[in-house]
C-alpha cells in the first residue's frame, strides 16, 4: 500500500545509517511515499525468484562546490547564490523502483535520464508508456525487472513542465557579481500545428514588455522569406506569454513564427549535469545522507547502465563529454550506456538562457546551439576551425569513460546530420583515420573502442513504431518499425561488454568506403537535398520525392560562445557546412546500410527515416520526426495498374509460408548476430505467421 515515509521506510529498508558525510554531494535524500509491494504484489523473475517490487518517490537535494575543477565547465555556476559553505544548491524530484528484498535483485542500476521529465522506458521493458507505473499491467512483460534491476530516475531539465508525475529540477538565477540582474539575446521557434492557439508561451522572461524592442516574423513554409509583423499586430501579455492582436486572434496553422527579444534571469542550466552524476554516485556509493537518510540502494548497484530516448540521449553526449561521468571522488558514474536517437547532437543545456527542451530537424530549430563540435566520441580535428575534440576526450583522461552504444535510426541521419556522429568533421569515415581511440572490431574493422554505432535501417525518430495506418501531419502513413527488440538486444550486448568484457558486434553504419552512403549537397536556410538518382529512390505513384535533409552549419554565435554566452543570437545561416550522408536504399526504396530489421529486410512496403508534411499543415516541408510506411501491392496487377515499379507480395512471395520462413530466417539471423533476443525472434515469427500476407 501507499504510505508516508515516516518509521516505514527504515525498517523496510533494514540499511546501516552513517550520520557522517555522504560520501557524493546528495546532502539530503527525502522519501515522501513509498508504495511496497507495487505493481500490485505481483512477482518478478523466472518462478518469482527476484520477487516484488516497492516504489519511492521523493526528492534529492544535492549542492556543488563552484571552485572544484570538475564542476568549472558549468556556464553562470560562479553568479549563482551561495550558501554558508560556499556551495551552489539544487534539488531534483527523484523515482526509485526495487526489488523489495534486494539480496534477490541483481545488484545492477538501470538508469533511465528522462525525457523532458518523462519516463520514456516502457516500450523497451516491455511495457505501456506511463510516469507512475503501479498496476500489474504497467511492467508489462517486464523485461527489466525480470532480470532484478533497481531503476532510478532523477530530474536534470530546468526547463521540463511540472505536474503529471514528470521529474523537475530546481536551479537557481544567475545574477552579476554586483547582484543586478543579467540580461541577453533570446530566441523563440513557434510552430503550432493546430487553428485554435491564441497566445504562446516563451522560456525566459521578457526584460521589457515593449514590442518595438522586440521582433517577430512569420512564414508558412521554411524556404519563405520571413515576414516582419508590426510592433501593433503582437503584444507580450506578460513577461512570459505573447499573442498576435486583436485579442484571441489565432495563430497561423503549421505557420514559423519567430521571436527574438531581450530576456532575463537565466538559470543556472548546466547544474543539471551534476545532478545526475551527483544523485547516480550517491546510489551507487553513499550509505546515507548527510542526515543519516538511510541510501535505498547501498550495497547493491555495483554496476550502472543508462538508457536514453532522444532528448536525453543527447544531453548524455555532452554529459560525457564535459566530464560529468567522473563523480567528486574520481570514480565512473555510468559503466555503460545506450543512447537511442541521439546522433551527434548535444542538449544545448551548458548555456547562458539555454532551452534544452529543443531539438533540431530539418524544418525546425536550426539556429539553437544544439550542434557543435565535437560530433563523435573518437577525437578528430574540426577543419573549419582548427580544433581539436571528441566527447571521449575528457573521461579517457580521467579514465572514466563507459562503455557506449550510439543507436540511431534512419530519421537522425536525415534531420540531425547524424553521420557526423561516425566520421570526422569534414564527412571522412573514422576507422582507417588513425584516432587514438580506435579498436579492432570482430571483423577486423576499426572502431572507437568503447563506443560502437548502429543504425536501425529505415526507422523514424520513434518510441515504438509509429500506429499502423496513421499519417498525421504527414502525406504518407507513418513508419510502424518497432525499434525496442533490436534496443533490448544491444542492452544485453552491453551488459556483457561491461560486466564479462565480451566484445559486442562491430559497428554498422553507412561508410563512405563501403559505398553505401550518398552525401546531400547544401542548399539554404539549414537546408540540404540528397539527389534522388544518387539515393536510389524509386517513382512510387503519389509519393513527393523532395530529398530534404538538415544541413549542419558552422554558425558565429559571437565572441563570447566558448564561454557558453550566445551575443549573435540566432545567428545567419552563412557560415560553411559540414558534410554529412545517409544510407543508400535499394530498389524498394528500403535502406541497404545497418541493422536492417525483419520488416525491412522481408519488406511488405517500403520504409523511410523521413518524411514531408502534408499540405495543410506546412507540406512539402519535412515532416520533422516521421518516416513513412508505404505498402507494396497485394498482386502483380494491382501493381501495374497503379504504375508501381516495386515487386507486389504476390510477385515477392510465392505464398503465406514462404513469406512465414523469410521472416524466420531473418528473425534468427539477427539471433545469430546478437542484435535479437529469443523471445523477440519468436514474436516476430508469430506475428507472420499471424498476419495476411498472402493468404
Amino acid at each position: 500500500m501507499t504510505q508516508p515515509i515516516a518509521g516505514c521506510i527504515a525498517a523496510g529498508l533494514l540499511l546501516a545509517v552513517s550520520h557522517g558525510p555522504a560520501e557524493a554531494r546528495i546532502t539530503r535524500l527525502q522519501i515522501t511515499t513509498v508504495q511496497s509491494p507495487t505493481f500490485e504484489g505481483r512477482t518478478f523473475g523466472t518462478g518469482g525468484v527476484v520477487g516484488t517490487y516497492e516504489k519511492l518517490i521523493g526528492r534529492a537535494y544535492g549542492e556543488v562546490d563552484p571552485n572544484d575543477p570538475r564542476n568549472a565547465l558549468i556556464i553562470d555556476l560562479v553568479l549563482a547564490p551561495r550558501n554558508a559553505s560556499g556551495k551552489v544548491e539544487y534539488a531534483m524530484d527523484v523515482y526509485i523502483l526495487k526489488p523489495v528484498d534486494m539480496h534477490l535483485g541483481n545488484r545492477k542500476l538501470f538508469v533511465e535520464v528522462n525525457n523532458r521529465g518523462n519516463k520514456l522506458f516502457g516500450a523497451f521493458n516491455g511495457a505501456p508508456i506511463t510516469n507512475d507505473p503501479t498496476t500489474a499491467a504497467d511492467a508489462g512483460s517486464a523485461f527489466l525487472m525480470n532480470q532484478g534491476y533497481a531503476l532510478a530516475w532523477g530530474g536534470w531539465d530546468p526547463t521540463a513542465a511540472p505536474g503529471g508525475s514528470r521529474l523537475t529540477i530546481q536551479v537557481p538565477v544567475a545574477h552579476n557579481a554586483d547582484g543586478s540582474l543579467i540580461t541577453g539575446p533570446s530566441y523563440e521557434y513557434l510552430v503550432f500545428d493546430n487553428a485554435t492557439t491564441v497566445q504562446a508561451g516563451i522560456t525566459y522572461p521578457a526584460n521589457s514588455l515593449d514590442p518595438t524592442l522586440a521582433r517577430l516574423t512569420v512564414r508558412q513554409h521554411l524556404t519563405d522569406t520571413p515576414t516582419l509583423l508590426a510592433p501593433t499586430d503582437w503584444q507580450f501579455v506578460n513577461a512570459k506569454t505573447i499573442q498576435l492582436l486583436p485579442a484571441g486572434t489565432m495563430f497561423r496553422q503549421s505557420a514559423i513564427y519567430e521571436l527574438s527579444y531581450t530576456a532575463r534571469d537565466p538559470v543556472v542550466a548546466g547544474l543539471g549535469f551534476a545532478a545526475t552524476r551527483d544523485f547516480v554516485s550517491f546510489l551507487r556509493h553513499a550509505t546515507a545522507d548527510d542526515f543519516g537518510n538511510p541510501n535505498p540502494l547501498a550495497g547493491s548497484a555495483r554496476q550502472t547502465v543508462a538508457f536514453t530516448v532522444s532528448q536525453p540521449a543527447r544531453y548524455v553526449n555532452d554529459f560525457v563529454w564535459l566530464g560529468f561521468n567522473e563523480d567528486e571522488g574520481g570514480r565512473r558514474v555510468f559503466d555503460g550506456i545506450e543512447n537511442w536517437i541521439g546522433a551527434g547532437d548535444g542538449v544545448a543545456l551548458n548555456f547562458r538562457f539555454a532551452q534544452p527542451g529543443r531539438t533540431e530537424r530539418n524544418r525546425q530549430n536550426h539556429l539553437y546551439p544544439e550542434a557543435t563540435f565535437p560530433f563523435a566520441f573518437a577525437t578528430t580535428v574540426d577543419h573549419l576551425t582548427g580544433k581539436t575534440d571528441g566527447r571521449a576526450l575528457r573521461c579517457r583522461e580521467s579514465e572514466t569513460c563507459p562503455k557506449l552504444f550510439d543507436v540511431i535510426s534512419a530519421n537522425e541521419y536525415w534531420v540531425k546530420a547524424g553521420s557526423l556522429v561516425h566520421t570526422d568533421p569534414a564527412g571522412h569515415d573514422l576507422s582507417g583515420h588513425g584516432s587514438q581511440e580506435e579498436g579492432v572490431g570482430e571483423d577486423g574493422r576499426r572502431d572507437a573502442g568503447g563506443v560502437r554505432h548502429y543504425l536501425l535501417s529505415g526507422l523514424e525518430h520513434t518510441l515504438a513504431g509509429a500506429a499502423p495506418f496513421s499519417s498525421g501531419i504527414c502525406q504518407q502513413y507513418g513508419n510502424t518499425t518497432n525499434p525496442n527488440p533490436a534496443l533490448r538486444a544491444l542492452f544485453v550486448v552491453l551488459e556483457e561488454w561491461v560486466g564479462q568484457h565480451r566484445a559486442p558486434p562491430p559497428s554498422q553504419v553507412p561508410r563512405v568506403e563501403d559505398g553505401n552512403a550518398v552525401f546531400a549537397v547544401p542548399q539554404a536556410d539549414g537546408l540540404g537535398v540528397v539527389p534522388k538518382k544518387a539515393l536510389g529512390w524509386p517513382d512510387i505513384p503519389g509519393v513527393t520525392y523532395s530529398g530534404v535533409i538538415t544541413a549542419r552549419h558552422l554558425f558565429d554565435w559571437g565572441p563570447q560562445f566558448d564561454q557558453g554566452i550566445l551575443t549573435n543570437y540566432p545567428p545567419a545561416f552563412s557560415g560553411p557546412v559540414y558534410p554529412s550522408f545517409v544510407s543508400k536504399v535499394d530498389s524498394d526504396g528500403n535502406e541497404i546500410a545497418g541493422v536492417r530489421l525483419p520488416p525491412v529486410a522481408v519488406p511488405i512496403a517500403t520504409t523511410s527515416g523521413w518524411a514531408l508534411r502534408a499540405p495543410a499543415f506546412g507540406g512539402p516541408d519535412g515532416c520533422e520526426s516521421s518516416g513513412q510506411w508505404i505498402p507494396f501491392a497485394a498482386t502483380r496487377a494491382a501493381r501495374l495498374s497503379a504504375g508501381d515499379p516495386r515487386p507486389s507480395l504476390e510477385e515477392r512471395y510465392s505464398s503465406h509460408d514462404d513469406y512465414v520462413e523469410r521472416v524466420t530466417r531473418a528473425a534468427r539471423e539477427l539471433e545469430e548476430r546478437r542484435l535479437l533476443l529469443p523471445d523477440d525472434v519468436q514474436a516476430y515469427i508469430d506475428a507472420a505467421a499471424a498476419s495476411s500476407v498472402r493468404r
